[in-house]
């Protein structure tokens, strides 16, 4: 099973929440920044005015000289922070496994979704231009690093003028022949020194990169050496990472040093995991309501699973059961492992309470477990911790 990750970038933001408040903007040269008459620059700049060669970070005052006719607007931070949660609540709404990586742009892993990846991205893209009016491109592929570069040159493949609203696809298995005409420089890590560099040693083209000899390159340019020639040829197992300003998910995970296939010790790791999540949620006062179980095999398949809850919790009890339920079903005896994660999303905030009808076991229950809670917080995570054997005769 292959991950399914998703790019989206959204075309021009800034332009284009200015074109909903005037239209007559649309198919006109203009840009979002500073004035020219200071120091001021180019946040943003409609496609038209990227014809005349003006791009973002740009002094404005050479935009200017570089297209006379531009017209510029100053910046409206709220109307583009209002949109963007907007355009986020959509992806959310989709996958709780949503890495914003700035105010346009984002990494989703929809993995679990059923559908063909550029079925999900073409709904997608679909309902960000129907619902809210924006235009948006999506690259997806079997991980971060290929989706963001697929995307990047759908963008730059589409003809200029208007929004590319681009969609680029790369099927698994296809990464590193993806990859491979494109010049070193589209590939993360390679700026302007590494580029000269390799050039100097005759490579210009991924494919090029991630045929030379590893050693040479590791003698040259040390770890990073190795880690280029991995992304070259398309290797990239970094997770969409939730977590990102307020907490949308909470998830840990580990990696044994040797693949088990032992299931009660697999159990007692996702206990311990189930444990260490729910310590983070009542850290933060929050509640979840969808728990995600993550297993990596020891042929590197990725499997998730995810449940969600009739009733909000921080209980580390309920997340381990519903996890290990999770594991119970997915997992065939005496199949190694390599890793094991816990996750939950769908968060809300505030304490779980109890009601008038808790019992007194229940509250000696949630009293035990701040007593512990207080241990940890003093004396680290491995002070104290509830024991795996049976404890209800």
């Amino acid at each position: 099973m292959s991950r399914k990750i998703l790019h989206l970038d959204l075309d021009a933001f800034f332009c284009a929440v200015e074109e909903q408040r005037d239209p007559s903007l649309h198919g006109k040269p203009f840009a979002v920044g500073g004035k020219p008459e200071g120091r001021g620059v180019v946040a943003s700049c409609s496609y038209p005015a990227r014809a005349y060669g003006i791009h973002s970070a740009m002094p404005m005052a050479q935009a200017l000289r570089l297209c006379p006719d531009l017209i510029i607007l100053p910046p409206r931070r709220e109307a583009y922070v209002r949109a963007s949660r907007e355009v986020m609540a959509r992806l959310q709404a989709l996958t709780p496994w949503v890495e914003p990586i700035s105010i346009d742009e984002a990494f989703l892993d929809v993995s679990d979704l059923p559908d063909p990846l550029e079925t999900i991205a073409r709904k997608l893209q679909a309902q960000i231009r129907e619902e809210l009016g924006l235009p948006c491109s999506l690259g997806g592929a079997t991980n971060k690093l290929v989706a963001k570069i697929a995307n990047d040159e759908g963008k730059r493949q589409t003809r200029q003028g208007d929004y590319p609203n681009a969609i680029t696809i790369v099927p698994p298995g296809e990464e590193a022949s993806f990859l491979a005409p494109l010049p070193v420089r589209a590939l993360w890590g390679v700026g302007p020194k590494t580029e000269t560099k390799l050039h100097g040693l005759g490579i210009f083209t991924i494919g090029e990169l991630a045929a030379y000899p590893q050693r040479e390159l590791a003698r040259l340019f040390g770890q990073h050496g190795y880690d280029l020639v991995r992304r070259a040829q398309g290797i990239d197992n970094r997770p969409v990472v939730a977590e990102r300003g307020r907490a949308k998910s909470i998830s840990k995970e580990t990696t044994f040093t040797r693949d088990v296939a032992d299931g009660r010790i697999l159990h007692q790791t996702l206990t311990h995991l189930a444990a260490s999540v729910a310590r983070a949620l009542r850290r933060k006062k929050l509640l979840a309501r969808t728990v995600k179980l993550k297993l990596r095999l020891s042929n590197f398949t990725t499997l998730t699973r995810q449940t969600t809850l009739t009733t909000p919790t921080d209980n580390q009890d309920v997340i381990a059961k519903t996890a290990i339920a999770l594991f119970d079903r997915l997992w065939q005896p005496s199949q190694p492992v390599r890793l094991v994660g816990v996750g939950v999303s769908n968060l809300q905030e505030g304490w779980l309470q109890l009601s008038l009808w808790d019992d007194a076991q229940a509250d000696r229950a949630r009293r035990l477990q701040e007593a512990v809670d207080a241990l940890q917080a003093r004396f680290g995570p491995d002070a104290i911790h509830r024991g795996f054997g049976d404890i209800e005769k």
